[in-house]
């Protein structure tokens, strides 16, 4: 999934960058409740209005990139060429493109984790953030499961399993500071999910049973049995 995603130097402004770095340095200088807004853009350089045009609080330059991923991963899951794939394949798939995303930028992933740690209010935005992702792949799930009694309770079950399934695996690798590689660990974590609820398993073909034939035999009451046998002898032959 990772090949797909355009290059952030392509997506994300100068000044957006310049805002971020401003930020996560001052955090870092001063602790998150100390630093203002005004702080922020008085070290990058740019009015109060820029900081607005790009975050809407304090909070979200954070997060950065999370609004770009996720409306990536809805376009993907609303590509109609992916409706033939298996449904919890699918949503594997549109779980690597947030992977990608803490990977193609290690050292600020491991910087927003440690932030993240000390201020509730960061770990509040992060758990609604990450909620968003899982609405998300559950509505695609709800839609692909429409037909089926359980609809509804499989897409939130699956959904719920593969969010909590990837961010077990990134939170690893961001609790280890960074040490081996987060793709071969979601990679596993996902494989377990899509082995667990796929239906994208054959049954096995039923073996058709042979005909059996049925005979009546119809005699009076006191036939001897010999009688009666050799009538069925007779309709065997």
């Amino acid at each position: 999934m990772s090949a797909d995603q355009p290059d952030r130097a392509e997506t994300r402004p100068a000044m957006r960058d310049a805002l971020v770095s401003a930020a996560v340095a001052l955090f870092a200088e001063h602790g998150f409740d100390a630093t203002t807004v005004d702080d922020i853009v008085a070290r990058a350089g740019v009015g109060r209005r820029s900081f607005f045009r790009y975050f809407p609080s304090k909070e979200s330059v954070v997060f950065p990139d999370h609004e770009g991923t996720l409306a990536r991963m809805s376009d993907f899951l609303a590509d109609e060429s992916g409706f033939a794939q298996d449904p919890v394949a699918r949503v594997c798939d549109a779980a690597r493109m947030v992977l990608a995303m803490y990977a193609a930028d290690p050292e600020f992933s491991l910087a927003r984790y440690k932030l993240t740690r000390q201020v509730p209010a960061l770990r509040t935005h992060e758990l609604a953030v990450v909620r968003r992702y899982e609405s998300a792949l559950a509505a695609f799930l709800r839609a692909r499961y429409s037909g089926r009694a359980d609809g509804d309770l499989r897409a939130d079950v699956v959904s719920a399993a593969v969010v909590a399934a990837h961010n077990h695996a990134l939170r690893g690798w961001l609790r280890s500071d960074g040490h081996g590689d987060p793709a071969e660990l979601v990679e596993h974590a996902l494989e377990w999910v899509r082995a667990t609820y796929t239906d994208d398993v054959p049954s096995a073909p039923r073996t058709a049973e042979p005909e059996e034939d049925v005979m009546v035999v119809v005699a009076r009451r006191g036939t001897p049995m010999w009688r009666v046998v050799q009538r069925v002898q007779e309709a065997l032959d």
